[in-house]
């Protein structure tokens, strides 16, 4: 595993366009889904992470509940797929279709845009309103090993917030998860 500065784009900045593979077979762009939805939130995800795999549901839920609001989830898996089969574009099409992903899941096979947004853990979210500008990033909520558990839910909370037209409080939270893993 390298470990690669990040170019860590912060809150209040526009977000990183982007155009990527997803496992519909389709090119994704970030300024397509902006003219779509008034908010879009981006998740750094892998298919090996525990972490991702404790958050699958609730993130399910989070776009259930938010897309009838003008909301969407991407899934962006940014993890290095030379040496680790398990983060392959294959493998993401079926951890798609065994987890029944309700959102788009994209490939970032040159690690540029996950680099870009300042991913460094899996999972890790990214909220975008729909000018572009990064309105929120960090953790999902602050009881990854209990999906009942108390503690903040910090990106349902940002979003209904970005959605009502008000300020987001914390903008920015401390990602816990898998360190991503980088190319050589």
């Amino acid at each position: 595993m390298n470990i690669l500065e990040s170019i860590d784009t912060p809150i209040g900045s526009y977000a990183p366009d982007f155009e990527l593979p997803g496992i519909d077979n389709q090119v994704h762009h970030l300024s397509r889904y902006l003219k779509k939805f008034r908010a879009v939130g981006v998740i750094s995800m892998s298919n090996h992470c525990p972490y991702v795999a404790l958050y699958l549901d609730r993130l399910k839920k989070i776009q259930a509940e938010f897309a009838k609001f003008g909301f969407t989830l991407i899934g962006m898996n940014g993890s290095a797929a030379i040496g680790h089969p398990t983060e392959s574009f294959e493998s993401m099409k079926v951890f798609a279709e065994c987890h029944r992903l309700n959102f788009p899941y994209l490939w970032d096979p040159t690690q540029d845009v996950t680099r870009s947004f300042g991913a460094c853990k899996t999972p890790m979210a990214f909220l975008i309103d729909n000018i572009g500008i990064l309105r929120y990033k960090g953790q999902i909520d602050a009881h990854p090993q209990n999906p009942l558990g108390g503690g903040e839910d910090y990106l349902r909370k940002a979003i209904a917030s970005l959605l009502k037209g008000h300020k987001i409080y914390p903008p920015e939270t401390e990602a816990v998860g898998t360190s991503l893993i980088w190319r050589n």
